[in-house]
């Protein structure tokens, strides 16, 4: 009889501990009711990137002095430069620079140690294609400079995160806002 009775009560604390679950669960979704949805219809609005987005590499022709740092900083040797030495003037002349956006990891290591300044990132995150090889970029594909998302007046744009307000050049904190 008695393992009948704790069978009982096991029964009856499950369906109360069920019953509780049920109930947070419900609780929790009624606390989202109120909120504004996060998400966007992506098509016809886009995000504005964060100023340290790493995005598409942008390279410039003709800064580049075809020193190979972008080679030797990448964790997985990717862009591919071609050049030849002219013998006359004692200087490398760059021929041929290409990056594969399908392998590229975007640390941006290439465009920090750049000497000259000639890779910079840009904003650009839509590189979707249906052939991979389209995603290998020559020197004229990099050097073609992205259509600016706010620009656009196609399309609605949406800010992620709240402006700061900077004064002076500095980026102000909320304490220092109020003193102004």
């Amino acid at each position: 009889m008695f393992p009948m009775v704790t069978g009982f009560m096991n029964y009856g604390q499950q369906t109360i501990r069920a019953a509780r679950y049920i109930g947070q669960s419900f609780m929790i979704t009624l606390s989202h009711v109120n909120r504004l949805p996060v998400t966007i219809q992506y098509p016809y609005e886009k995000s504005i990137t964060s100023e340290r987005f790493r995005g598409r590499i942008h390279f410039e022709f003709d800064k580049c002095i075809a020193c190979e740092v972008c080679v030797r900083v990448c964790p997985i040797d990717l862009p591919v430069v071609h050049w030849r030495l002219e013998t006359d003037i004692r200087k490398k002349r760059l021929l041929n620079y290409s990056i594969d956006f399908g392998i590229c990891i975007f640390c941006g290591n290439c465009v920090e140690y750049c000497p000259t300044n000639c890779l910079s990132m840009t904003e650009e995150y839509e590189l979707s294609t249906y052939d991979r090889h389209e995603l290998n970029y020559n020197q004229i594909a990099l050097g073609r400079l992205p259509m600016s998302v706010i620009g656009d007046y196609t399309i609605r744009t949406i800010t992620n995160s709240t402006p700061i307000k900077i004064i002076g050049g500095k980026p102000l904190d909320s304490k220092t806002i109020t003193n102004y």
